[in-house]
């Protein structure tokens, strides 16, 4: 079955990053709908003649043509590295906004995406009681974590998307493909790490970055640490964190600074992640059940779930639902990095060492050989 593009009303927009992947696929986004001031310097930037409103709860109705529904809702009372407040929290609660819009005028398509660890905030309760809201209003659903190492992109990134329909079946849209992680195997590899942790956080990645984030216990947004294969250690250039979300180099230029620029690529969603569901959206495949099971109340919620006939399941799949071939990332990246700094290394080691994280083996002797290197430099 395949039908037409889709008219896109888009609620907490960022910068941009669904609304360019559905573009990609043919969907055309009416308005945006973005607080942040730097992130709707960046839509009007590349965004021509978008029609955007600054604030989610002062907009009265979804626009008459809306047929689907985008909300990136906020994740700082959600994340692990917020209060996990839940829905209550003064910024995730803005996600109820979303339910007042449908509310007033039901839409062919909703599309919701937040961190993964919303699955696991309070026990399951945050994700169930945004599921119980879409049930209210009439909506199936199907949610599935996915992992933008999947799409090309060398960032492991786990987000969870959320897809309800009041007539269709959005288990054919996401939980289509089960594909395994397929790790590098070559000798001489990159590792991307977060030099502002070493004891706790997001750890490391092989062959990619960590997550990009909008903020740290440094703060303010701080870019990931790159150890290469030549035994260097750099922080990516900003255009390189760009298209490690899959904007172009240069998309966040209209932002007030480089700071600012890396706070909104941390809050953007992946573009080939939302291409792929909006291609999906367009081409309506056939869906094979890849396996079932009842769910347990008051337990953290799988990687995947779906409800389109009054009973809650779960499905076993991975967050791979595709696997992309992607470059090396030493190979991928196109600017030249920062060196990471003496200080911020043996920051770094220190933590580290004293940590039950487990890192690659040799991981830390090399990261040790850096500040060696750039230590030596410092005393000529």
């Amino acid at each position: 079955m395949t039908t037409g593009a889709l008219r896109v009303c888009s609620l907490f927009s960022g910068i941009g990053g669904i609304e360019l992947g559905l573009a990609s696929a043919g969907h055309e986004t009416e308005l945006f709908v973005e607080r942040d001031e730097s992130a709707r310097l960046v839509l009007k930037d590349r965004f021509l003649d978008a029609r955007i409103h600054d604030d989610v709860s002062t907009l009265e109705r979804l626009p008459r043509c809306t047929e689907l529904l985008a909300a990136g809702f906020p994740c700082q009372d959600i994340s692990q590295a917020g209060r996990v407040a839940g829905l209550m929290g003064a910024r995730s609660s803005l996600v109820q906004h979303v339910f007042r819009l449908m509310a007033q005028r039901s839409v062919r398509w909703v599309l919701l995406e937040n961190v993964a660890f919303l699955l696991r905030a309070k026990r399951g309760a945050v994700m169930a009681d945004i599921l119980q809201s879409l049930e209210d209003l009439g909506y199936r659903w199907a949610y599935r974590v996915l992992d933008s190492r999947a799409f090309g992109v060398p960032q492991r990134r786990e987000r969870v998307f959320l897809l309800a329909s009041t007539d269709e079946d959005p288990r054919s849209i996401l939980l289509s493909g089960n594909e395994e992680l397929r790790e590098q195997s070559a000798r001489r590899y990159s590792v991307g790490f977060y030099w502002s942790e070493g004891n706790s956080g997001h750890g490391w990645a092989h062959e990619a970055v960590p997550p990009l984030k909008s903020g740290s216990s440094a703060g303010g947004a701080t870019p990931p640490a790159i150890v290469l294969p030549n035994g260097h250690v750099i922080k990516p250039d900003i255009r390189d964190a760009e298209r490690l979300q899959g904007f172009r180099s240069g998309w966040t230029r209209a932002a007030k600074s480089e700071r600012e620029r890396w706070r909104l690529v941390g809050n953007a969603v992946t573009v080939p992640v939302a291409a792929w569901i909006g291609k999906r959206l367009i081409e309506q495949p056939s869906w094979d059940d890849p396996g079932s099971f009842e769910l347990e109340e008051g337990r953290a919620w799988p990687l995947a779930a779906y409800n389109v006939d009054g009973v809650r399941r779960g499905a076993t799949l991975s967050p791979f639902p595709v696997w992309r071939p992607r470059k090396p990332l030493e190979e991928f990246l196109h600017f030249e990095g920062e060196e990471l700094s003496a200080r911020a290394t043996l920051g770094f080691l220190s933590r580290a060492r004293a940590s039950s994280l487990k890192f690659p083996e040799g991981f830390l002797d090399r990261v040790q050989r850096h500040l060696d290197r750039v230590q030596a430099v410092a005393a000529r």
